[in-house]
């Protein structure tokens, strides 16, 4: 944070205690990429680190070009990295049935992926809920709760949280109902057309040299291996090279710059209609099954 006085860290760490206790100090920072100050100061405290000093230092995600600086090496050198990747949907299901038998609480298929709808991206709010659907949910003779539909609709609030990512991610996989959720999430908080449409267009500019090489026989686990996807997107990235060609790819970047020119008011379109059939077109649905999507919501 560029607010936070690293004097006072650097202070900290160089106090002895006279008797030797050992104490934690938790480091919150608002960005990987630490400022010149913050770098030293860590710099400095691991030439001669206190062994009765345990340090967290708690950051967002990583980027590559952060993982290779000289900073970050040194630190690594001196501890342990933890990465701690978010729940995807998939993921999201087997967490909220384990939560909710921990309360005694059976929920059918269709209440978890509505409750999954609801909080998906936001695990605090999905603890909340669960403990509402423990006082408010109906129990039988044995105290046992059965989930259904009905009930999450009737209790469970909307708050699940979704970003660029999710987006990306769930147009890849081919989720066409999904995608048009998001988008109308990231719409009603205020994001511009011109950001979602940046994300979309960089993935399939990264996406068109991996599904050549699948063009080309190799297979899609190796392609992701040896293009450094990460673990927690090769559902979606395996999903778009095993279903979009080389060709979908030039065709849908076509798309992308007619969507950039309704943005910037050249065309009469509306900018946000043509996102979503560019979403659409990206999940592989014709334009029949695009219309039906649409009025199924």
């Amino acid at each position: 944070d560029n607010k936070f006085n690293w004097d006072k860290f650097s202070q900290t760490t160089s106090n002895l205690s006279l008797f030797s206790e050992k104490k934690i100090i938790e480091l919150r920072v608002s960005s990987a990429k630490l400022e010149e100050t913050g770098r030293k100061a860590l710099h400095t405290y691991l030439a001669k680190p206190n062994p009765d000093f345990f340090i967290f230092i708690i950051s967002p995600k990583l980027d590559s070009s952060t993982l290779t600086t000289k900073w970050f090496k040194k630190i690594e050198s001196h501890g342990t990295l933890v990465q701690i990747w978010p729940i995807n949907r998939n993921g999201l299901g087997a967490w909220l049935t384990q939560r909710l038998l921990r309360e005694g609480i059976n929920a059918d298929s269709e209440a978890l992926e509505l409750l999954i709808d609801k909080v998906e991206g936001n695990l605090l709010a999905a603890t909340q809920e669960i403990e509402k659907l423990k006082l408010l949910a109906n129990k039988d003779s044995k105290n046992n709760i059965t989930l259904d539909a009905n009930t999450v609709m009737q209790v469970v609030a909307d708050s699940s949280r979704y970003n660029v990512y999710h987006l990306v991610d769930a147009a890849l996989i081919g989720d066409a109902v999904r995608s048009q959720k998001i988008l109308c999430t990231l719409r009603a908080e205020g994001l511009f057309p011109l950001q979602i449409l940046a994300a979309i267009t960089r993935e399939l500019r990264s996406l068109l040299p991996l599904v050549e090489k699948r063009e080309q026989g190799q297979g899609i686990n190796s392609i992701m291996q040896t293009s450094h996807v990460w673990f927690n997107r090769k559902q979606a990235v395996g999903a778009a090279l095993g279903r979009i060609k080389t060709t979908d790819i030039w065709h849908l970047l076509e798309h992308a710059g007619r969507v950039d020119q309704s943005v910037k008011g050249i065309t009469g379109a509306n900018a946000w209609d043509e996102l979503s059939l560019l979403l659409l077109a990206i999940c592989g649905q014709s334009t029949a099954t695009m219309i039906k999507i649409a009025y199924a919501e």
